[in-house]
């Protein structure tokens, strides 16, 4: 059996690259709690020239995976407002069906495809950078307005249920919205959810709305990546690689974040998606151009010879 020494290492180098990515991505989600989302999709796309949907659609299942070790910490502390949760998945669930349906049987069919996907992931991208760069001014804003809040609301968890159910035609509203965006761009599904329940719930606290944001992440990015998935969009061993670099450095980002000037980094953070997302959009991805046949070409320069 023929065994090439240089082919292994070159494995091993590029194993290596996507690791120390997921490293990268993991750190910077332990410290700022920036979805990775938001973060790893225009990395592999930008750094490593990896096609938008299999990025988009490996990345889904990243978030998926990673986002689930902190729904379970929420569900243990009960911050999690399962009302809110089922009404944004029964908007966002259907609407990331439909959306994967129209990629498939329409939209990856049109040369366009990888243009309207860096377009969206731009567009989302562009907004998330500003919610982080801002996102201090925003929860001021809100805080003041639960100033008159207890800080236990085990006590009126009926009350906010049942503002859950008056409210859960605009909450399927918003489901539906992520639902979209998210299964295009794999990114929106924590900073979009976070600042639409803010608007709705804006005397719930903090901790309940990034709990009950979490967890319907989590199934949302499940479903759009197995939808992607069957589509042949994700690259199981990039997946396992990304991995395995970024749950141990979410673990050490968390623990050491306290240490660390998170603000500066957040707003770095947030510029750098901005700018990222306005390249996206004013640059997106197009299709290479399909190469004509050698036949085909021996035959033009036949028929101009003979011109």
């Amino acid at each position: 059996m023929y065994y090439d020494r240089n082919l292994t290492y070159i494995g091993i180098f590029v194993s290596l690259e996507f690791i120390l990515a997921g490293v990268l991505v993991g750190f910077c989600v332990g410290i700022t709690g920036v979805g990775g989302g938001s973060l790893m999709t225009p990395i592999l796309i930008s750094l490593f020239r990896i096609e938008p949907h299999i990025a988009i659609g490996t990345d889904l299942l990243y978030a998926a995976i990673s986002k689930f070790c902190g729904s379970l910490v929420h569900a243990k502390k009960m911050n999690i407002v399962w009302p809110i949760v089922l009404w944004l998945a029964v908007g966002s669930i259907p609407a990331s069906f439909a959306t994967h349906w129209v990629l498939e049987n329409y939209l990856s069919q049109s040369s366009s495809y990888k243009a309207v996907l860096t377009m969206v992931l731009g567009f989302m991208l562009t907004l998330t950078g500003i919610s982080i760069v801002f996102r201090g001014h925003i929860e001021r804003f809100f805080n003041k307005i639960r100033k008159d809040v207890p800080t236990d609301m085990t006590q009126d968890l009926e009350k906010v249920n049942l503002q859950a159910k008056d409210k859960r035609a605009y909450i399927i509203i918003m489901g539906i919205v992520l639902g979209v965006f998210v299964t295009l761009s794999s990114v929106g599904a924590g900073a979009f959810g976070i600042m639409a329940l803010l608007l709705m719930f804006p005397q719930l606290p903090m901790i309940r709305i990034i709990g009950s944001d979490v967890v319907h992440a989590v199934l949302l990015t499940l479903v759009a990546g197995l939808g992607h998935m069957s589509s042949g969009n994700v690259d199981l061993h990039l997946l396992g690689w990304l991995l395995v670099g970024s749950i141990p450095a979410i673990v050490v980002g968390t623990l050491i974040s306290s240490r660390l000037p998170e603000k500066i980094i957040r707003k770095i953070l947030g510029i750098t998606l901005f700018a990222l997302g306005m390249n996206f959009m004013l640059n997106p991805v197009k299709a290479k151009p399909v190469e004509k046949p050698a036949t085909a070409q021996v035959i033009s320069i036949e028929k101009s010879a003979q011109v």
